[in-house]
């Protein structure tokens, strides 16, 4: 029986000829992440474990995003103690103030991770770089610690899900609503530690933001990993990023898969995931009226150059309605660079909007945009469960970039009006 694009690159790293769903089996990897939150937790076991060395200081990368710029002492000293780690081990990938991006925008961005490579992070959003049509799948920091020392890691094969894209993306709509679609049709669990495989002719209407979002919330339909199968927009990608060799890694024609899912992207409306799951999934049509009191713009699912534009785009020459904070994080320093020179941050302030320096901040309820209790927000991030980004009686509704610079303006959740 043939293998899936996840089972071949599982199967190289392994040094296997093949491998099977539900096999066990220790594959080596190409990259360990880790971030200001999760790498204290693998220092210490790292530390406690009696490891002395690094298996490769050039295949771990550790990502101060979260609680930075630091907003307490706690945060402070994890940011330390990671500093002191990645010094002492002359740690070649170490981001901190100044150099620092949201992780899983910055490691593409920087040709870090390419196609076919095995990655780990202790992150769960670490299966965004299957964008790239590599495997990589979030992991407890007690295995980023093993992995950051041995530069392995046990896994069970996943079985998969095809999805077989067609058609063309319509206006303001982008691939945040084709996930939200589908996690909407198939549920959280709906691809529980399966491999979600992307393929098809509409790929082509998918732009690599695209992809990246869509990969980054495999995880919310717990899928083991998501993968898109490597084509010309892959490769421009990485071109210009990396001089690295690579092999690509396609789908056997009869790989076997658990289902095969059909998908007209032209069919998906702009797409909203209402509290407290992201399944609980509306389109703008069926959302009603809503009023908002925050907009957040940003995070590894939506903070990127194109997204920024986006909702540059649905801003530009308007004001932020009354009442409504509005929040745009750029999620690398190139992005804000970018925006700053083409006029995009200029365009946000003057809407009344406020741009933050690049962290996950808000997404995860960690600062820079915390909900009082009973407010809402609509927000590009990736979770929108109870208590996520403030108080539990708060609720937060999950958008692309164009639905929620659209609901800036108006105060309720609302569609672009061109």
């Amino acid at each position: 029986m043939g293998m899936t694009m996840t089972q071949k690159i599982l199967a190289k790293h392994a040094g296997l000829d093949s491998v099977v769903e539900g096999q066990l089996i220790r594959a080596k990897l190409d990259m360990v992440l880790g971030n200001d939150i999760t790498s204290p937790v693998a220092i210490n076991e790292f530390e406690k474990s009696g490891f002395d060395s690094v298996f490769d200081r050039t295949k771990i990368s550790l990502v101060m995003d979260h609680f930075t710029p630091n907003k307490d002492i706690k945060a402070a000293k994890q940011c330390q103690q990671c500093r002191n780690f990645a010094d002492k081990y002359d740690i070649l990938n170490y981001y901190d103030v100044g150099t620092v991006g949201i992780e899983h925008a910055l490691l593409p961005e920087k040709g870090l991770v390419v196609p076919s490579d095995c990655v780990i992070g202790a992150d769960s959003h670490t299966c965004t770089y299957g964008a790239l049509g590599a495997f990589s799948t979030g992991v407890g920091s007690t295995d980023m610690a093993a992995g950051m020392a041995t530069g392995e890691a046990w896994f069970k094969v996943p079985s998969a899900i095809k999805f077989n894209l067609t058609g063309k993306l319509g206006k303001w709509v982008s691939g945040k609503d084709v996930i939200l679609h589908i996690i909407g049709m198939i549920g959280v669990d709906g691809a529980l530690y399966q491999s979600m495989e992307f393929t098809g002719e509409g790929l082509k209407s998918l732009s690599m933001d695209d992809r990246l979002c869509m990969a980054n919330m495999a995880i919310e339909a717990g899928a083991k990993n998501g993968i898109f199968e490597v084509d010309e927009v892959t490769l421009d990608y990485v071109k210009g990023r990396t001089d690295r060799k690579f092999e690509v890694m396609k789908a056997d024609p009869d790989a076997h898969y658990n289902r095969v899912i059909d998908i007209d992207l032209s069919t998906i409306r702009p797409t909203v995931a209402f509290p407290h799951l992201p399944e609980n999934t509306k389109t703008i049509d069926e959302v009603g009226e809503i009023k908002i009191d925050q907009v957040v713009i940003g995070s590894c699912t939506n903070g990127r150059y194109s997204d920024l534009e986006t909702a540059a785009k649905v801003v530009k020459g308007k004001k932020v309605a009354k009442g409504v904070r509005a929040i745009v994080i750029p999620a690398t320093q190139q992005i804000y660079l970018d925006a700053l020179k083409n006029g995009l941050l200029e365009i946000f302030i003057e809407a009344g909007m406020v741009v933050s320096a690049p962290t996950c901040g808000p997404c995860l309820g960690g600062h820079m945009g915390i909900l009082a209790p009973g407010e809402r927000a609509v927000s590009t991030t990736n979770r929108n469960f109870v208590g996520r980004m403030g108080d539990t009686t708060s609720e937060v509704y999950l958008a692309s970039p164009a639905i929620a610079a659209a609901s800036a303006l108006t105060g309720y959740i609302s569609d672009v009006q061109d």
